[in-house]
């Protein structure tokens, strides 16, 4: 993958209690990106993505809208080198 990039993201918003990170997993699998994604303590959504950087363009074009129920208000970001650690993507506990 010549394009391989990694970003973390915060969530936040209305953002748990919703399946944000169900969805968030399965969106994030269908487009073949691994990472993680977890409730923080203060209410926000955290998530690392790598793979494609188009993919996690799209990924991230997601995120600003969320899952139904969901309501966002902001997406940070933090485009980090990738690392390769990841196999697959699941939800963080």
């Amino acid at each position: 993958m010549a394009n391989l990039a990694r970003v973390q993201v915060l969530v936040s918003g209305r953002v748990q209690g919703v399946f944000f990170r169900a969805y968030t997993r399965d969106r994030a699998m269908a487009l073949g990106l691994t990472g993680w994604v977890r409730n923080l303590p203060d209410g926000r959504v955290a998530a690392v993505f790598e793979g494609d950087r188009e993919k996690i363009d799209r990924m991230l074009a997601w995120l600003r809208q969320g899952p139904p129920y969901a309501a966002v208000d902001e997406v940070l970001t933090d485009w980090q080198p990738p690392l390769g650690e990841f196999q697959d993507f699941r939800i963080a506990y």
